[in-house]
């Protein structure tokens, strides 16, 4: 597998899971906040931000972590692996929470120069995200084909098949 896409809510790991994917099997990790955001959380303008995404999924190797829907499908169909994070809600706010309390004020790594940070906004954000963003998703892994697709509903799965795979443990 040369190329996989990790898509999923906020606060499911993805960020955790490409970053241990990419160790496992030497790919290079794309987090696509990265190239959405400049320091202090600025956005990059969207067809920017699309054509730089669009210039890494044209490489032989890569693991890319983001659901944004701008690209999904492009992204998706040239996959070989496709990991959805269809975790409920409840999980993902307690993932944001956990997150935020881990990490308050400290600067994300795949995002130079922003720091981990809270708000209302981002909070209704990842409450909805769920109800707004999984129909979609659903209808474009629906065509793929369903060998180069795992869908895991909570930690717990995706941990199992962690283990299971790579004789290795990790949490996420």
């Amino acid at each position: 597998m040369n190329r996989i896409s990790i898509i999923g809510g906020s606060g499911t790991g993805k960020t955790t899971l490409s970053n241990n994917l990419g160790k496992q099997l030497n790919l290079p990790v794309y987090h696509l906040d990265g190239f959405n955001y400049f320091e202090n959380w600025e956005e990059r303008d969207k067809k920017e931000r699309d054509l730089i995404i669009q210039s890494k999924i044209i490489e032989a190797k890569w693991i890319i972590d983001g659901t944004y829907r701008s690209t999904l499908e492009q992204r998706l169909r040239v996959s070989d692996l496709v990991i959805y994070l269809d975790y409920s809600s409840m999980s993902q706010i307690k993932g944001v929470i956990t997150r935020w309390l881990k990490n308050f004020g400290k600067e994300k790594s795949e995002i130079p120069g922003c720091k981990e940070r809270m708000n209302k906004e981002f909070f209704f954000f990842v409450l909805k995200w769920r109800k707004n963003k999984r129909k979609y998703i659903l209808k474009c892994i629906e065509n793929l084909n369903k060998e180069k697709i795992l869908i895991f509903k909570n930690r717990y799965q995706l941990n199992k098949w962690y283990k299971k795979t790579f004789n290795k443990k990790i949490e996420i």
